[in-house]
């Protein structure tokens, strides 16, 4: 989408929140490699660039959060929140 901005805010975001707040709740340290979009934008510039919307995670978590959001590994799609 804004690919050389995200990625510098996206790596900043991370130097700033480098543990998986997931994996935090479940007494587990491990770094954040990837910065999540707490509600899907679905493409709202708004609220993509939203930081309060962002939170970092590991890449397990965030792929186990995308998959239940969008349906994948067999999973029903979330109905989006508003």
């Amino acid at each position: 989408m804004y690919t050389y901005q995200w990625r510098k805010a996206s790596k900043e975001f991370l130097k700033k929140h480098p543990l998986c707040v997931h994996c935090e709740r479940e007494r587990r340290l491990t770094p954040a490699t990837e910065v999540d979009h707490i509600k899907p934008h679905g493409g709202d510039r708004k609220l993509f660039w939203n930081k309060n919307n962002w939170q970092p995670l590991c890449k397990s978590c965030h792929s186990k959060k995308t998959a239940e959001e969008d349906g994948g590994f067999g999973n029903n799609p979330k109905p989006a929140r508003g």
